[in-house]
Parts: C-alpha cells; sequence; structure tokens
C-alpha cells in the first residue's frame, strides 16, 4: 500500500489542490493519506474535508492527521511538502519592507533580492528537521517541494541530507499564457484581449488560467534554466510538431507594448523568450532597483497584494468550513494538479511520464552551471526517478545571469546551515539587488533581528 504524507496540508497555495487530486486518483486507491499541519484548527478542516470527499467520492483513501511530521513519516514512500512559516504575507511584506530602510527597493522580495534570502533562510531549520527526521522513518521516500524559493529549498535538501527529491512549480503556465496570446490571431483564440497581465492581480486570475489552458493544450513549450528564471528554448505546435518560434517572434512584436514590458526588453536583449512574466523575472535581474531611474514604474512591476490574499485565505477556510458542514456539493472541489499526483502515479505504475518542468540537480544539463545547481527542465520519471532528456546550451549572456543566481542562491543556504555571518554576506553582495557594500552588512544585520525565532544559528 503506498503511503502518502502531506506536509502543510493547509497550504492556501498547494495543499488544497494536492488533497483533490490525490483524492480523485484511480491509481492510488487503497493509499494512505498522512496529513500534516502544525496549525491544529487548518489541519482539523482540511482532514474534514479530505474524510468528507473521501467517502461521498468512494475514493478509497485511508486518512490520518497529525500535528507533528514526527508521526507521520514512518512508511511513507512520498512526502509532499508545502510548508512556510507564517504568517506568510506578513512576513513577505517586512522583507520587502526591510530594505528601503536603506533606500534600496526590490522589485517582488519573495525569491531574489534581501527578501528571497530571508525566506529561504527561515524555512531551512524546519526542512532540515523534516527531512534528516526522513532519513531515519523513511529513507527511500521522495521528497516532493512545493516551498520557495523552489531552487534554493531543492539545493538544500539534496546538498546536505541523502533525500531524494524533486521541486515542482506551475510557472510554465505563464509561459504557455503568454504564448497563446500572441499566437491569438494564428489560432482563432478567443479571450486573448482579456489577458492583460501574468501579475499576481485577482484581476489577471480567470484570464490567465483561460489562455495557460489553451496554450497547453495546442502547444509544447521546451524550457530550461532556474525555477522562476526559465527561458524558452523551443516551441511546437503540440499536435503537427512544427517549429512555431519564427511565428511566435512575428507575432508578439504586434502586441501592445504596455503588455509584458520588461519581459518584451529582456526577449529583444537577449533574443531567448523568458517563461515566467515580468514580476518573477525581475527578481533576479540587476536593473529593477535603481532609485535614479525607477525602472519598477517604467515597467510597471507592482508588488504582491499581501493583504487580499491573506484575507482571502480566511475566506477560503470559512468556505470550507460552510461546505463540511453542510456536506453538500462535493463536485464543486475541482483542481488541475500541480504534478505531484502525475509523479507519483508514474513511480508506483512504473509507466514512464514526460513532466515539462521539474526541479533537479543538474549534473551536466545546462552546461556551464555547478553539477549541484538545481535546474528546472523538462525530464522523464520511472521508478529510478527523473532524466533529462537532453542537453541545453544557453546563451553566454544568460548563462552567467543563471550562473549568478545559483551562486547567490547556494551560498545563502550554505550560510544559514552552518550559521556563517560572512557566507550569508558574500550572498547579499552578489545579488543582484545590492549595489552597497557597508548597506549590505547593515541589511543581514535588520534580516537576522527580524528572523531570530528562526535562525538561532546566527545569535551569538
Amino acid at each position: 500500500m503506498t503511503k502518502i504524507t502531506c506536509i502543510g496540508a493547509g497550504s492556501y497555495s498547494f495543499g488544497l489542490s494536492t488533497l483533490i487530486t490525490l483524492l480523485q486518483s484511480e491509481v492510488l486507491k487503497g493509499a494512505e493519506l498522512a496529513l500534516v499541519d502544525t496549525n491544529q484548527e487548518s489541519l482539523d478542516l482540511i482532514s474534514a474535508l479530505a474524510n468528507w470527499l473521501n467517502s461521498e467520492w468512494n475514493s478509497g483513501k485511508q486518512i490520518s492527521s497529525h500535528s507533528n511530521h514526527k508521526t507521520a513519516l514512518k512508511g511513507s514512500d512520498f512526502v509532499i511538502s508545502a510548508i512556510e512559516v507564517q504568517p506568510r504575507e506578513k512576513l513577505w511584506q517586512q522583507d520587502f519592507e526591510l530594505s528601503q530602510k536603506f533606500g534600496i527597493r526590490q522589485p517582488y522580495a519573495e525569491n531574489g533580492g534581501p527578501g528571497g534570502f530571508a525566506h529561504a533562510a527561515r524555512n531551512v531549520n524546519s526542512i532540515l528537521e523534516i527531512t534528516r527526521d526522513m532519513e531515519k522513518d523513511c529513507p527511500e521516500a521522495l521528497f516532493i517541494n512545493f516551498t520557495n524559493p523552489m531552487h534554493r529549498i531543492c539545493y538544500l535538501i539534496n546538498e546536505y541530507t541523502r533525500i531524494k527529491s524533486v521541486g515542482l512549480c506551475h510557472q510554465l503556465a505563464m509561459g504557455y499564457a503568454m504564448v497563446a496570446k500572441a499566437l491569438a490571431p494564428s489560432y482563432g483564440f478567443e479571450g486573448s484581449e482579456e489577458f492583460l497581465s501574468t501579475h499576481a492581480d485577482p484581476a489577471n486570475e480567470l484570464p490567465q488560467r483561460h489562455m495557460a489552458f489553451l496554450g497547453m493544450e495546442n502547444f509544447k513549450i521546451t524550457a530550461a534554466g532556474l525555477n522562476h528564471f526559465t527561458w524558452m528554448t523551443q516551441l511546437q505546435d503540440r499536435k503537427s510538431g512544427e517549429d512555431l518560434y519564427p511565428l511566435f517572434r512575428h507575432h508578439w512584436s504586434k502586441l501592445p507594448g504596455s503588455f509584458e514590458p520588461l519581459t518584451r526588453k529582456i526577449f529583444q536583449s537577449f533574443d531567448i523568450f523568458p517563461i515566467p512574466g515580468d514580476e518573477h523575472l525581475g527578481e533576479y535581474l540587476p536593473w529593477l532597483s535603481c532609485s535614479r531611474t525607477c525602472p519598477w514604474l517604467k515597467y510597471d512591476l507592482s508588488l504582491y497584494d499581501w493583504a487580499y490574499y491573506d484575507a482571502s485565505r480566511d475566506r477560503q477556510w470559512l468556505k470550507i468550513t460552510a461546505d463540511v458542514n453542510n456536506q453538500s456539493n462535493p463536485n464543486q472541489y475541482q483542481a488541475h494538479s500541480e504534478g505531484a499526483l502525475e509523479i507519483i502515479e508514474a513511480m508506483v505504475t512504473g509507466e514512464p511520464l514526460y513532466w515539462e518542468a521539474v526541479n533537479i540537480p543538474n549534473g551536466n544539463t545546462i552546461p556551464g552551471l555547478p553539477a549541484n545547481a538545481i535546474v528546472e527542465v523538462p525530464a522523464v520519471v520511472d521508478r529510478s526517478g527523473f532524466h533529462a532528456l537532453e542537453s541545453f546550451a544557453m546563451p553566454v549572456g544568460v548563462l552567467s545571469l543563471l550562473q549568478r543566481e545559483v551562486a547567490t542562491s547556494q551560498l545563502n543556504i550554505d550560510a544559514v546551515v552552518q550559521g556563517d555571518r560572512n557566507l550569508a554576506l558574500q550572498s547579499l553582495l552578489l545579488d543582484p539587488v545590492i549595489d552597497d557594500i557597508d548597506q549590505a552588512e547593515l541589511i543581514l544585520d535588520e534580516i537576522i533581528t527580524n528572523n531570530k525565532n528562526f535562525l538561532p544559528q546566527f545569535i551569538a
């Protein structure tokens, strides 16, 4: 019997969608789902939902609930993690505002910049505790990671534990949405004019999703790089195999200049299309924080709406509470898979699966990056693991940007694991947001002070 442990089962972004897809799997009928969340209220609610849907759908899963991963791990074949140190939105806003004290404006502050450093650092000790307990209780289990910053967290697991891991992210969907918008005139897609931006604005959600599904249905993107920093190396018609990159270039040039202006500028400058969309892309570039030219205004780089998504989380739980209490309309719970289900099914059945974006150790998949860098590439998964089918020779300019981000992120993790302030400072000094060595030291002190509860290794 397959056992799947879901840590952070109450996650707003990934917990619910992952649970629904696992419950709906016929392949995994009879599997045990161990739901883990340190927030007892969230755990009780998501467990009640799981038991209700399991019964209504005749899913045949065995469900258990755990407020600590230590009681759940034993015998696990797969461990899915979507943990975040809470309160997520308030800490993210804190990370953004931190550098403003020193006159530095971060593009987004989630995965790159000082905010990315702090975000990763807060999660290190929790992830290490889980994976080191896995080494004792389920050493052969696959750790499926959804926690950001993705390639930093996956590097932590790969470098400092013996646990096999993979990182999954849905950002490739934004690439599909942008391609579908550009090629809408040739393919007759409707609704492309309503898709105005990849930004994390609630008003964008439905048009984004619509265009992303059209893109995934009709096209095949091959992309390589780092999570939230990938680049489209090939674009084909999914049915005929026709090379669509030339047609895409032509139609992209006809789109309004207000649509993804940063992506447009980078595509023009480096002659290869960046996948993530403007907000995530900007985190890794050294030209988005200049107080003299204010590029965040020029490129319309909006921030995450922390208050909205904090409130949205509460609205979601209130709705689930009402649904569980009323036990009506279970079929309203549908979800698009984030990839964990397909990968688990492939490994359980032994049926090879091609997945378009997995975060795995580089080896020599992208020449010029360290072998232990965590790269996001397409790969085939089977019982033996993940296998990239080709190597990606990136343009020199893009490779240099990737190399810088790899070094920055690895120093970040190495510093936190070892409690080494000097390595931490080096990480910040390599970060494209930082432009002053003395300010970097002040920002580091501020990060450590603000996060002292999560970073005891730095407190003398």
